[in-house]
């Protein structure tokens, strides 16, 4: 706050100081300008040589006289008009050469910004206010390049892990087809084994080549909403019996309270593949034998839904980064809770687009997600 007060105060006093240098020059430039124009009105009032016209009527001397004395005064007007004209020509060529030192140390600044250069930028003090803002570019700009490579680095990573993830199913499933295909006379209930346990595998390939799906269309795909009235309700029990089955399997239920119907104007694909990707992930870090809640409720002009799991608390320093793009809290790649780390970014991402907010909160008890969407019409 402090520093925000004294660039403010700075910012202030240069101000003050360019209003009066500038009056200052303009004063002094018009005060030039009236002496010349002055004196030049003058020396064409000298030029009029009536006194030659007189000559007859004055002696000699007188008109010598006249003449020298006219002549003493017009070369000192014209000296004085010379003088005046090259100090402001003087001015001029220092104010532009001071306007052409500007635009050079700008130009060079931004050379650096495009270049990429970490170097600091300095300015002259009466551009402290540009400088900072530059340097604010600089450093959003570095930040930038290096999250883009860190993100690429990441995704390279990704690849191969998934590359070798999808090797072990696809495995799996050609032995047990093979086998099947080769043992004709194998009894029933084995076959019916190996063919489930070739369905399961399936399942696990088709999830991790969606995970590469995912990760090759990131960055090369820009996300287009196309609106249309949605009943939220409708769409979040349709989420919740989509995992009906997983659920079961695990002993776990979702409960979902809503006190009334909410249609909003949105993208429900889009909106179903965040409430899809939340609920899948309470399933996935909740303990066994707990419920998940999701619950909905307006407030003021907006929608807001929770889901909540009851699992291990998330870390402070996890917690920050949980909406980055290729983030994981299990870093282990395990089937139950495995991913590209895409899902709440991309997540994140569409709920922006609908002009709401995610935030998370987590303690030792649970985790809330909370989504909030406006409520109005198109």
């Amino acid at each position: 706050m402090e520093w925000g007060i004294k660039l403010k105060s700075n910012r202030e006093d240069l101000f003050k100081k360019r209003f009066w240098t500038l009056v200052g020059k303009m004063i002094i430039s018009f005060t030039i300008i009236a002496v010349f124009f002055i004196l030049l009105k003058r020396i064409i009032e000298l030029s009029d040589f009536q006194w030659l016209y007189d000559i007859d009527s004055v002696s000699y001397y007188r008109s010598i006289e006249t003449f020298n004395k006219l002549y003493y005064n017009g070369t000192v007007y014209i000296v004085v008009a010379t003088l005046a004209i090259i100090i402001f020509l003087i001015l001029l060529y220092k104010e532009i050469k001071h306007m052409t030192s500007y635009i050079n140390i700008i130009s060079d600044s931004s050379e650096k910004l495009f270049d990429g250069s970490e170097e600091y930028i300095d300015l002259p003090p009466e551009m402290k206010e540009l400088e900072v803002k530059l340097n604010h570019f600089r450093s959003e700009s570095i930040k930038n390049k290096k999250s883009a490579e860190e993100n690429e680095k990441k995704k390279d990573e990704l690849i191969v892990y998934l590359a070798h993830d999808i090797k072990t199913p696809l495995t799996v499933v050609i032995g047990y087809l093979s086998l099947l295909d080769e043992i004709e006379d194998m009894p029933l209930e084995q076959r019916k084994k190996y063919i489930e346990l070739a369905l399961n595998k399936s399942y696990r390939l088709e999830e991790l080549i969606n995970e590469l799906f995912d990760i090759a269309r990131f960055n090369s795909e820009k996300i287009i909403l196309e609106k249309e009235e949605l009943n939220l309700n409708m769409m979040i029990e349709q989420i919740i019996d989509d995992f009906y089955p997983m659920v079961k399997e695990l002993n776990k239920s979702i409960k979902f309270t809503s006190g009334e119907n909410i249609t909003i104007y949105a993208d429900s694909d889009k909106l179903s593949r965040v409430f899809n990707n939340l609920v899948k992930n309470a399933i996935s870090y909740s303990k066994e034998n707990t419920d998940i809640d999701i619950k909905m409720y307006k407030s003021n002009n907006e929608v807001n839904i929770e889901v909540i799991n009851r699992g291990k608390m998330i870390p402070k320093d996890k917690l920050d980064r949980i909406f980055e793009n290729f983030y994981r809290l299990d870093t282990s790649r395990t089937s139950k809770t495995g991913g590209s780390g895409l899902g709440l970014a991309i997540s994140k991402q569409i709920v922006e687009l609908h002009d709401g907010k995610i935030i998370v909160a987590s303690d030792k008890d649970k985790t809330i997600f909370k989504v909030s969407l406006p409520i109005k019409d198109e």
